[in-house]
């Protein structure tokens, strides 16, 4: 499932941010649902940049591993797609969702 979203996340536009504890992937999936439900209205909250962040810090950090095993000649965790793929929040948040909620409620956005 790792390696799945990795590739996923891979495929988004990487900002680079300030390094912080990565959010449990609960709380994230939580503010994304509060997010939908407002609507338009969410376009004024601080939660959608406070989100936005949390995935760029951790497709960052996954493609800096990737590269970092690469030129190490191991085992890449996963492989980006060659046309760099994009994908939309819906879609991200569909494959979060697939994980099954007992071991989503351990983990991050970046294991997510």
């Amino acid at each position: 499932m790792r390696g799945r979203v990795a590739a996923i996340a891979a495929g988004l536009a990487m900002i680079p941010v300030a390094a912080e504890a990565a959010m449990p992937l609960p709380v994230f999936l939580a503010k994304a649902d509060a997010l939908k439900k407002k609507g338009p209205l969410a376009l004024f909250s601080g939660d959608i940049k406070v989100l936005k962040e949390e995935v760029q810090t951790a497709t960052l950090s996954l493609r800096n591993e990737r590269l970092a095993a690469k030129a190490a000649g191991k085992p890449q965790a996963f492989c980006p797609p060659a046309e760099g793929g994009k994908l939309g929040s819906d879609e991200l948040l569909a494959s979060l969702r697939q994980i099954p909620p007992a071991e989503r409620a351990r983990m991050d956005v970046r294991e997510g």
